[in-house]
């Protein structure tokens, strides 16, 4: 019974192989001995309420880890292309994350990539979950591949920023993908424009929201962000010719709603990325705003502007040395929170946070797919911003103020 079994399975696997073009499996395992250091300061002082405060200096919260996804996001991947004739083909893509370091995540979600398309001359149609168009040029413009302690502080800022205002139960140890729609976005109708239009190229996607709607409006449920949270809405397009790359991407995320007040939040993206590889050196660049605004059915009870804004750049650089390379970026953010000033004293409006982030590294290629890899980072923040490279939190209670985080990454990376 069980040989008839297993030749059953067999003939399936065959037939199923058969009807496909191509099926490949694919892969990067990443792993880093890897550390990260996050310190905060106490910038308190004596004053005229209390001329005898004491200092206290400054508190360091510290780790030192075997991580993964130094130098590329290690993933376990399914992709196969069906020719239907005619210039028509059928496609799908099952990426899954993988956590190689302790083994606790594999192909139990393909959160990475999940769709399934149709492509021929007339471009490409696809479904599912995929990278958002707005965080192309993030990943793309960045020598690092907002991957790492490297990591551009566009990216890391506005994973948080756009953070939806009930995010999905957690699914530890698994990849939870109800969070935001920064990186990726679910549930999604995608277009890619064809490949052969002398160097433009494009692409639109929009996301459902997947809330269940109710007839007569009275009867939708008193719980916030159950009608309009998840939609996203993007596009992205670009010239590539030669040396140079230039892309401009603009996204909407829909991040919270309250149907009975009348209110629906926004996260609205727009960013502008570049690249120019004059051989001996590539340059990278990139400039983004992301607004996080509320609409109100009825504002004439608004007194204040409620809106608030992240916007910030990127600087960076990639130098080819033999079989390696030498990686570096600058990045910048400020927050804009349109803090009102304190009535006391007419005391000036509070400073808006901002954070500025330097990295350096270098790649050695053993082969065209295994790589050995160092990268150094450290991000000094001020006026309350609390980016870090990774790791451990700033310690924040007892009046310390977060100020500075630094990391290393030093791994090994094999593709296949």
């Amino acid at each position: 019974m069980k040989k008839s079994l297993v030749a059953l399975a067999a003939l399936a696997v065959a037939g199923v192989a058969s009807a496909q073009s191509s099926v490949t499996l694919f892969g990067v395992v990443d792993a880093s001995i890897s550390g990260y250091s996050s310190t905060s300061r106490d910038l308190n002082g004596a004053t005229f309420l209390n001329p005898f405060y004491l200092n206290k200096g400054s508190v360091k919260a510290s780790r030192r880890e075997l991580a993964n996804s130094g130098y590329n996001s290690s993933r376990l991947g399914f992709r196969g292309t069906e020719d239907l004739g005619g210039g028509l083909a059928a496609s799908f893509w099952l990426e899954a994350p993988i956590t190689n370091d302790n083994g606790q995540e594999g192909v139990a979600t393909f959160a990475r990539r999940s769709t399934v398309s149709l492509s021929g001359g007339f471009g490409e149609i696809r479904l599912g979950r995929d990278y958002t168009p707005t965080f192309w040029n993030d990943t793309v413009f960045d020598p690092f591949g907002t991957n790492g302690v490297g990591t551009n502080l566009i990216s890391t800022a506005n994973g948080s920023f756009g953070a939806f205002g009930t995010p999905a139960a957690s699914t530890a140890p698994f990849t939870n993908v109800g969070n935001n729609n920064y990186v990726r976005a679910s549930n999604t109708i995608g277009y890619f424009l064809p490949p052969n239009l002398g160097g433009f190229y494009g692409q639109v996607m929009y996301g459902f929201a997947e809330k269940t709607k109710y007839s007569p409006g009275l009867a939708t449920p008193d719980v916030n962000n159950t009608q309009r949270q998840g939609r996203y809405v993007g596009g992205r397009f670009g010239y590539a010719n030669g040396p140079l790359d230039v892309a401009l991407a603009y996204g909407s995320s829909t991040v919270g709603d309250d149907y009975y007040f009348g209110e629906t939040t926004k996260v609205n993206t727009l960013n502008l990325g570049a690249s120019y590889d004059f051989g001996p050196v590539k340059l990278f660049g990139e400039i983004s705003q992301a607004k996080r605004k509320t609409d109100y059915e009825d504002q004439s009870f608004l007194l204040t502007n409620t809106d608030t804004k992240l916007k910030g750049y990127l600087l960076g650089v990639t130098v080819p040395v033999g079989a390696g390379l030498i990686r570096a970026s600058y990045s910048s953010v400020k927050y804009n929170l349109n803090q009102a000033g304190s009535t006391f004293f007419f005391e000036p409006r509070p400073a808006d946070p901002k954070a500025n982030k330097l990295a350096i590294g270098y790649v050695h290629n053993l082969s065209k797919r295994t790589a050995l890899y160092a990268t150094v980072a450290r991000v000094s923040n001020k006026n309350g911003a609390s980016l870090t490279v990774g790791g451990p939190a700033f310690v924040t209670s007892g009046g310390f103020t977060p100020k500075t985080s630094t990391g290393y990454d030093f791994g090994i990376r094999h593709a296949f």
